[in-house]
């Protein structure tokens, strides 16, 4: 039996915090106790916010982390074909379409749909779910708009993608040391039609992470708990291109002060600034609750 892979994938736009520590050293440890293997893998489908200098800082981090790797390390940036494939695949059997209302005019239409009485549906992070007009339109109408230059992103349909898989979905959600699972009954619907690619960008996270999850034979995805939800919409992905569904673990969050989530401009909890002001690995353990590294 080949051994389990897990992987770290940060991506390369801000330096790493305390929260990506912790998510890195479970791994590691997870990966370690089963007798795994540690991929690590760079998130940089945004070309336009992450820079070498960013994914220097990451190496660097990591190191001093004492994080260990197999190389050669998966960049985004470098598969783009490899998503654009996928998606042409969901193209070819009509389950994405080109979403061209822009953040204004799907403001405008929630507000006069609210305005009217109408409880606009939000996705589990309470973001407004896009109101799907453009599926209406005819093949012509939409070549038209798009030869003439109109922005638009490519949406899946998710009740045709659902209707499609034309069954429940579920995950395997693993115990903190992976040692039980539990099914987790996936729920696609509560995110609308999700963004698979841009006209400018050719692939989303969704996409890119479930196809990069595949092709690098991930068996173990060890990750925060605020993408449990979006797990959802990974399993309809996985469904919908015959790819296998690892098992997964939604780790705990490291919080800030305030109570919120970490986040790449709090720099106070940055591993390089924490290590510019004195701190140890040991040190960097105990504030993650993972004592000792």
């Amino acid at each position: 039996m080949s051994p389990p892979v897990f992987r770290f994938a940060p991506g390369p736009n801000g330096r790493l915090h305390l929260g990506h520590a912790y998510s890195a050293l479970l791994n590691q440890g997870l990966a370690d106790a089963a007798g795994g293997r540690l991929l690590l893998r760079l998130e940089d489908i945004d070309t336009s916010r992450c820079t070498p200098e960013f994914e220097a800082g990451i190496f660097e981090d990591l190191r001093w982390l004492g994080l260990r790797w197999e190389e050669p390390v998966r960049r985004q940036s470098d598969h783009f074909p490899v998503y654009e494939d996928a998606l042409l695949r969901l193209r070819s059997e009509g389950l994405v379409y080109p979403a061209f209302m822009s953040r204004g005019e799907m403001r405008a239409h929630i507000v006069e749909q609210e305005a009217a009485g109408k409880n606009w549906p939000r996705d589990p992070d309470g973001v407004p779910l896009y109101p799907g007009l453009d599926k209406a339109l005819p093949a012509r109408k939409r070549e038209a708009l798009i030869a003439g230059g109109r922005p638009f992103a490519w949406r899946l349909d998710m009740a045709a993608a659902v209707a499609r898989i034309g069954r429940p979905l579920a995950w395997a959600e693993l115990s903190a040391d992976l040692s039980a699972s539990e099914s987790v009954e996936a729920g696609p619907e509560l995110w609308g039609d999700v963004i698979l690619a841009r006209r400018d960008t050719p692939t989303s996270y969704h996409l890119s992470v479930v196809v990069d999850d595949a092709l690098q034979d991930i068996t173990h995805v060890v990750r925060g708990q605020d993408l449990f939800a979006a797990t959802a919409v990974h399993r309809v992905l996985q469904e919908l291109l015959s790819l296998p569904a690892p098992a997964y673990h939604h780790h705990r969050l490291i919080l800030g002060p305030d109570g919120r989530k970490l986040s790449k401009s709090l720099g106070d909890t940055g591993i390089a600034a924490l290590r510019g002001n004195g701190a140890t690995r040991d040190d960097i353990g105990r504030m993650t609750g993972l004592d000792p590294v």
